[in-house]
């Protein structure tokens, strides 16, 4: 029963990891956009695990590619040839756009981004990072330190020296009355000023839209501004494309792209989507950064034949079935129908976001103060109606995230949209 697995989960695990919904959900199976729950329960899911099962739950052609792979070999760490690792390695390489790039896999994106901590810190000799405010980049000791976000920073204590640039959020802080031109200007103003008063910095990091932050972006040429005046100082760039990438956006394959106009970032990240739910994550990076390192390293579980396996047929399904395309032409349909809901419901401050990621900004009516409280209520309504979403925000969590599988039709998009309205008037 789903009453004695909460005890269960109660009184074994930490407090600290999170559940959603008053009376919290199991989720015992999932088909195409669908989930269902112990009870028997059946959702439209607008969340995907968090952006992970990216294309569709029980996929048949991942499913069909995990069930053959585990009959050969699941696992033999990277002391050995791995040939689906390095086919997917080659893929991913060329689908960077990074030149000569080398591929690193990980079990998740918080690794993938201490590893790339860890190769720009190596390679410029310097500790110090500059991250975005209202950033999420992970859990581990060290992407805590990188983290911009204070509900989702538990310590001070960090090995880097973290500097925070203004930017990631367009709409709130001391440049949201500006221009986009103008908030890009403010915005490499403040950077200069910034890196006249440090050493100089390893490396920026930042997410072309922040995930946990609510789906907050900066205009679109904000980071290719920064990365001119970092190129200058030999400052490498980290896009964190965790929850941006594989063609989630719409308009582009990588969320970097829309900034892009000086060229792919010095060190990508990646993890989520690619796996379909399966642990992958990794790090692309020019050839001489990538090898700087002079000690030996393996990983254990990064890059396995299972994992592997499945993150090939999810590519090939995604590139195939042109999931992007459908991500632009879909997710326009549902933000568009998203704000036309929003605009009778007084509590929304904003619907944002491009492609199949919608962030909406929950505040008091009249006001630029979070209402956490109605957030959370708007997500209890959704699930009444039969629809999981998510929340984030960096103003105490009062962001309603939207990331649906990336194979989402009109019919659901408009069925999702229809009860998240009704969700929205509800806390009228």
């Amino acid at each position: 029963m789903t009453d004695d697995l909460l005890g269960r989960h109660r009184a074994v695990l930490p407090d600290w990891l999170a559940l959603y919904y008053e009376d919290p959900l199991e989720i015992t199976h999932g088909e195409g956009r669908h989930v269902w729950d112990a009870h028997g329960n059946r959702y439209l899911d607008f969340f995907g695990g968090i952006l992970t099962t990216m294309t569709a739950h029980a996929l048949p052609e991942v499913t069909k590619a995990v069930s053959e792979q585990a009959g050969r070999i699941v696992h033999s760490s990277t002391l050995y040839l791995n040939r689906p690792m390095v086919e997917l390695a080659e893929r991913v390489a060329k689908l960077s756009g990074i030149p000569d790039a080398r591929v690193f896999f990980t079990t998740s994106g918080t690794e993938a981004n201490d590893t790339a901590l860890l190769l720009a810190t190596a390679y410029r000799r310097s500790n110090t990072i500059l991250a975005m405010r209202n950033s999420y980049h992970g859990r581990s000791f060290s992407s805590v330190g990188i983290t911009g976000n204070r509900g989702w920073s538990p310590t001070s204590l960090s090995p880097l020296q973290t500097l925070y640039v203004h930017g990631g959020v367009r709409t709130r802080g001391p440049y949201a009355h500006l221009s986009d031109d103008d908030f890009i200007a403010a915005c490499v103003d403040d950077l200069v000023d910034l890196l006249g008063h440090t050493r100089a910095p390893a490396a920026l990091i930042a997410e072309p839209i922040q995930g946990v932050g609510g789906f907050t972006s900066p205009p679109d040429g904000l980071y290719a501004a920064f990365r001119e005046v970092l190129h200058e100082r030999g400052i490498l760039w980290i896009a964190d494309e965790v929850q941006t990438g594989w063609g989630r956006t719409g308009e582009h394959f990588w969320g970097w792209q829309a900034h892009g106009r000086n060229g792919p970032p010095d060190i990508m990240t990646f993890a989520k989507g690619i796996g379909n739910g399966m642990s992958i994550g990794g790090v692309v990076a020019r050839s001489e950064i990538m090898n700087c390192l002079d000690s030996n390293s393996i990983s254990t579980f990064g890059g396995t034949q299972i994992t592997m396996a499945a993150g090939l047929a999810n590519l090939n399904y995604l590139l195939e079935h042109d999931l992007q395309g459908n991500s632009r032409r879909v997710g326009g349909l549902l933000i568009e129908r998203l704000r036309a809901a929003a605009a009778q419901v007084p509590a929304v401050r904003e619907v944002r976001g491009r492609g199949l990621m919608i962030g909406i900004e929950i505040t008091k009516p009249g006001t630029d103060e979070a209402d956490p409280q109605t957030a959370a209520a708007v997500l209890e309504a959704a699930r009444e109606g039969g629809l999981l979403i998510g929340k984030g925000g960096g103003h105490n969590t009062s962001s309603l995230r939207v990331a649906p599988p990336l194979s989402l039709n009109v019919a659901e998009a408009e069925e999702g949209a229809a009860i998240l309205e009704n969700a929205l008037r509800s806390i009228q």
